[in-house]
């Protein structure tokens, strides 16, 4: 799969969420907070890395993500890699 488009994006992300940690798709709205409204904890978001990686295809460094606090940070993210 080649996600390219911030909504593919968007769509990916809001996915894996869901079906990885069964968070409900109503609550995945871009100003989300990861840790704060998902309780999504610091190996929870390594496992979220690993699987968008999978959907890219590309390799993330975890630097960019220590600074990721929301659904639209981590869209952000992975839109500048994609489209390096």
């Amino acid at each position: 799969m080649s996600i390219r488009t911030r909504d593919e994006i968007m769509a990916a992300v809001v996915s894996t969420l869901n079906e990885t940690f069964g968070i409900e798709k109503s609550r995945l709205v871009p100003g989300a907070e990861l840790y704060k409204d998902l309780e999504i904890d610091s190996i929870d978001a390594i496992d979220l890395m690993v699987k968008l990686q999978k959907l890219i295809g590309k390799r993330m460094q975890p630097e960019p993500f220590k600074t990721v606090r929301t659904i639209d940070d981590v869209v952000n993210v992975i839109e500048k890699l994609v489209n390096e």
